[in-house]
């Protein structure tokens, strides 16, 4: 049973280890708004995207178009995992104030 354990272990320190590695880029959400409102990052690669919400109300991280909505509270950040991507343009915004919280990333 102890080798199981340490297996076991062994492999989720990997994963560990190959989440920490992945680049990061960063959103702040400000006044309902994303900053910055166009983000580049590199095709074909996974990334994980830190969404800072700064803003006293929540707001919930959408895109249909790469497939993510995470609820972001108030104060707080969340990680998004995405990727790899294929070059191109991907719209995301704020379910919450769809008016105004808008923004692309620029997959290139």
């Amino acid at each position: 049973m102890p080798r199981r354990l340490l297996l076991i272990s062994l492999i989720l320190a990997g994963f560990s280890a190959t989440a920490a590695e992945l680049p990061q880029y960063t959103l702040v959400i400000r006044n309902h708004r994303f900053e910055p409102a166009e983000l580049t990052v590199p095709a074909g690669s996974k990334f994980k995207l830190l969404v800072d919400n700064r803003d006293a109300t929540p707001e919930e991280f959408e895109s249909t178009e790469f497939n993510r909505e995470k609820v972001v509270p108030a104060n707080h950040a969340i990680t998004v995992y995405v990727g790899p991507l294929p070059t191109g343009r991907y719209r995301f915004f704020g379910d919450f104030h769809q008016d105004t919280a808008q923004g692309v990333l620029v997959v290139e």
